[in-house]
């Protein structure tokens, strides 16, 4: 998720050339809200309806990781009222935009929570320049939580309220029905966990679920932090991993949306395991963009995943 250095200073200077030339806001009366990401995408048009146009910069069924902005999202972020981003070291590209910037209100999802530091644990494969920053670099997925998703929600509600005060009545109806929903979530996970044979997760794959595992103490075993720029495991990990489905009898072996698989699939036929996918929610694909596939959907789905791979 780290961008170079090079491509974000040519994209500066692309924001600067083109402000004030192109792309001026869309003249239909509603507020526009710009999220880099899915979850708070969804979070959002969940709050306003039809009252407010709500787009994400992420294309559909692109990974996070492959991401570069475009000079249209550039003019995008320019023109919006409302900006969400995740924030991090990840997200230094929106910085350095922002900074050429006038007048854009921006939300970052960290500022939202209690922003935890990613994790290196044992099996881990780890960069050597990753684990010598591991110390000062927070864990970005913070929607991950069903809990995290409604502080953030609640957050974007109070922007909205303080952009449309006209309208904060309704905005605020609107976050306390989601925000139940949300609750309605994170107490059918909370029961999942608490009446489960077991409380540890394999990924063989990135690990993006740290806020998740954390806030339902629920142990994990990953081949990668969540933001790796590597994911070619070593021999090491791979028998790593295998051993550890082996003592702890462990039968699904998880992988994230846009994976590979080549990993799971590895571990599953040395193990007999069963591989699922835990979403992330950090995008969706274009088939499940276009069917309106909700963060709901999605965590609801992991929820099941969860069930499976708690009791053996």
């Amino acid at each position: 998720m780290k961008k170079p250095v090079l491509f974000l200073c040519f994209f500066m200077l692309l924001s600067i050339s083109f402000s004030g030339c192109a792309g001026s806001p869309q003249d239909d009366g509603k507020l526009h809200i710009v999220s880099t990401i899915f979850a708070p995408y969804d979070f959002a048009r969940n709050i306003c309806g039809d009252d407010c146009y709500v787009s994400m910069l992420l294309t559909p069924g692109v990974d996070i990781h492959a991401y570069e902005p475009t000079p249209q999202d550039i003019l995008t972020i320019q023109n919006c009222d409302l900006f969400i981003y995740v924030g991090g070291e990840s997200d230094a590209w929106v910085e350095q935009i922002l900074s050429s910037l006038e007048g854009v209100r921006t939300l970052r999802l960290i500022d939202c929570v209690t922003v935890l530091q990613e994790e290196h644990i044992e099996g881990m494969e780890v960069a050597q320049e990753e684990h010598k920053d591991a110390a000062a670099e927070p864990d970005e997925h913070v929607w991950t939580s069903p809990y995290n998703a409604i502080q953030i929600t609640r957050a974007i509600g109070d922007v909205l309220c303080d952009l449309l005060p006209e309208q904060a009545d309704k905005i605020l109806s609107s976050v306390d029905t989601y925000t139940q929903q949300l609750q309605a979530l994170d107490t059918q996970i909370a029961n999942i966990v608490a009446n489960a044979e077991q409380n540890t997760l394999i990924f063989a794959d990135r690990f993006p679920m740290r806020y998740f595992t954390e806030y339902y103490g629920l142990r994990y075993f990953a081949a990668f932090p969540g933001c790796a720029s590597n994911t070619e495991p070593s021999a090491a990990v791979v028998t790593f991993l295998i051993d550890k489905i082996k003592e702890e009898g462990i039968n699904v072996v998880l992988y994230t949306e846009f994976s590979n698989q080549k990993m799971a699939d590895t571990i599953c036929e040395a193990t007999g395991a069963q591989k699922l996918c835990m979403h992330s929610c950090h995008n969706v694909s274009q088939e499940d963009f276009d069917h309106n596939v909700s963060y709901l959907d999605l965590m609801y789905a992991n929820a099941q995943v969860l069930e499976q791979a708690l009791n053996p």
